[in-house]
Formats: structure tokens, C-alpha cells, sequence
């Protein structure tokens, strides 16, 4: 199966794709530029694969939640390039892709994943990563404040994501239940292929129009180009 997958819902903008048991991919930390790169990102993996878009199976893109604009920028892109190859989508999660790049980078298949969100709340998720890198949401994604998130069941969790640093107080309420803090995790593209994949298999993807950003959040904090 050939997939694309975009992320920009982080400081970290990327593009992967996998034609086969290949990988191909561009990554940037700059923020606030990502409008202006991902599109040549996208052509730029194309090219070095020698394929079109219309080669091909899926795409696959970082749904948020998360930055504001990031998020809009990738279900944007995602949806043109679907509209303009007739090609179907499949948003993931952002907060399962920073359980991935958990996994990734550090064998945790236990993840709290804690992401802050500015006006003193956090995005909260926990997941399951198993050995292909297939992330599994645990409990409904939400948008919080860090005072009431529930501790999670059992041990041996590791904490992901900017909201462990922002709030103090998750590693304290959880101490015994969370054994590593990896807050500096950034979801990459790549992080996204494995469970956009199974997702395919299993439900099948969404035409473009239906290829929707998720932000559990109405209004928005602005502050830092969000």
C-alpha cells in the first residue's frame, strides 16, 4: 500500500511516504512557516519516489487536536490534494501520533499523553502502541485542565508531550502511576503512517470533504501564532 501522510499541527511540520516497505520524508522544526513548506514537502517525497499522487492509495494527515492554524493547514492540503486525485483520506489523531513518536523514540507501549492547549488546559489522551507501531486510544480524547484529569489505571505509564513541562502538577499527581516524562515528543509524520493504515484496513477512509480537523476546542488561544 502506498500512503502520504502530513502533519502540522506542531512546531514540527512533516510529510512522509511509504510506497511499499520504503520510507520517504521531509521534517522541519520552524514554526509559523509550515503554509509555506508542506505543499513542496509533499511534491519533494513524490518526486524521490519516482510516483504521482494518483499512484497513490491513501492519504493520510494529523486531524489535531493542536495548534490551531497547524491543524487547518493539514486538513486544507489534505483535502486539496484529495479533491484533485480523487483520492480517499484518513485523519489520526495528533494525540496518537505523539504516542507513536513516544514509542518511537523510546519503547513505551504505555502512554499518557499530555499536550498543552494555553489558557491554563491541556489536550489529554492515553493510548496503547503495539510492536508495528499502531497506536490505540484508551479513553475519549479532552480538553482539560490538568487540576481534574483522572490518574490512570495501573503502572509503568510514560508521560508525552508539552503539558508534563506547562503543569507541574500532572507529574505530582501521578507519581507512582507515570514512571518517564518525555515532554519534549513532537508527532512526525512517519508517526502517523502504521495507525492510518490499520485504520484503512479496518474502517476504510473518508472522501475528502469529510476529511475534518478536530480542535475540542470553540474558542481559540491565538498567543504564539496558535
Amino acid at each position: 500500500m502506498k500512503l502520504l501522510a502530513i502533519e502540522t499541527a506542531t512546531d514540527a511540520c512533516s510529510v512522509a511516504l511509504q510506497p511499499g516497505e520504503a520510507l520517504v520524508e521531509r521534517c522541519s522544526s520552524e514554526p509559523r512557516v509550515h503554509a509555506a513548506l508542506v505543499l513542496e514537502m509533499v511534491h519533494e517525497c513524490l518526486r524521490e519516489s519516482a510516483l504521482e499522487l494518483s499512484d497513490l492509495d491513501v492519504l493520510v494527515f494529523g486531524c489535531g487536536p493542536g495548534s490551531f492554524t497547524g491543524v487547518r493547514i493539514a486538513t486544507a492540503v489534505t483535502q486539496g490534494l484529495a479533491f484533485g486525485s480523487d483520492l480517499l483520506v484518513v485523519p489520526v489523531s495528533t494525540l496518537a501520533g505523539h504516542a507513536v513518536a513516544c514509542w518511537r523514540q523510546t519503547g513505551a507501549t504505555r502512554i499518557a499523553v499530555a499536550v498543552d492547549a494555553r489558557m491554563d488546559e491541556c489536550y489529554w489522551g492515553l493510548f496503547s502502541v503495539d510492536s508495528e507501531g499502531v497506536a490505540r486510544s484508551l479513553d475519549q480524547e479532552k480538553l482539560t485542565a490538568p487540576g481534574v484529569i483522572p490518574v490512570p489505571e495501573g503502572k509503568g505509564w510514560t508521560g508525552a508531550g508539552s503539558g508534563w513541562r506547562e503543569f507541574p502538577l500532572l507529574s505530582e499527581a501521578m507519581e507512582g502511576t507515570v514512571d518517564r516524562i518525555e515532554p519534549a515528543v513532537l508527532p512526525l509524520a512517519r508517526d502517523l503512517l502504521a495507525t492510518g493504515s490499520r485504520q484503512f484496513a479496518e474502517c476504510g477512509g473518508v472522501p475528502a470533504h469529510e476529511a475534518l480537523p478536530v480542535y475540542l476546542r470553540e474558542s481559540v488561544a491565538w498567543q504564539g501564532g496558535r
